[in-house]
């Protein structure tokens, strides 16, 4: 791949490892907020992909490999063709290792927001009470 054709790859790389930051950001900040339970569900999914990709890593990594062919000029065209579109900026190693790089981001990010929402639902709740006394 070219220097040229890479610049756009590596662009979209960056832009979903900023998106991550950008979410656990917005959740420090409190502009993103989830309750308990839907939080838990997002965070079993994520966690849940992490430990498959952990658990299966190492198979995973066989796709990297040149895979087992005869000598011929083809064959070996094949094999090196395979090897590069796995391993190569948008092959599915390296989008699998961004992917497990990644994830624990988002699932930081939702453990924040599970706080901001019960910091908002409390918040809420004063607010609705103080609303009900002054309107007695």
């Amino acid at each position: 791949m070219s220097e040229d054709a890479q610049k756009p790859v590596e662009a979209v790389s960056m832009m979903r490892a900023v998106h991550a930051v950008a979410l656990k950001k917005m959740a420090t900040e409190g502009g993103f907020a989830v309750d308990e339970q839907t939080g838990e569900k997002m965070i079993q999914a994520l966690q849940g992909m992490v430990d498959a990709l952990e658990e299966r890593w190492s198979t995973l990594q066989a796709f990297g490999d040149a895979p087992p062919m005869s000598s011929g000029a083809t064959a070996t065209w094949v094999s090196d063709v395979m090897v590069k579109t796995a391993s190569d900026d948008r092959g599915l190693l390296t989008q699998l290792q961004q992917a497990k790089a990644e994830l624990p981001t988002y699932i930081e990010a939702i453990r924040l927001a599970q706080k901001n929402y019960e910091s908002q639902d409390g918040d809420t709740g004063t607010a609705l009470s103080r609303l009900r006394a002054d309107q007695a």
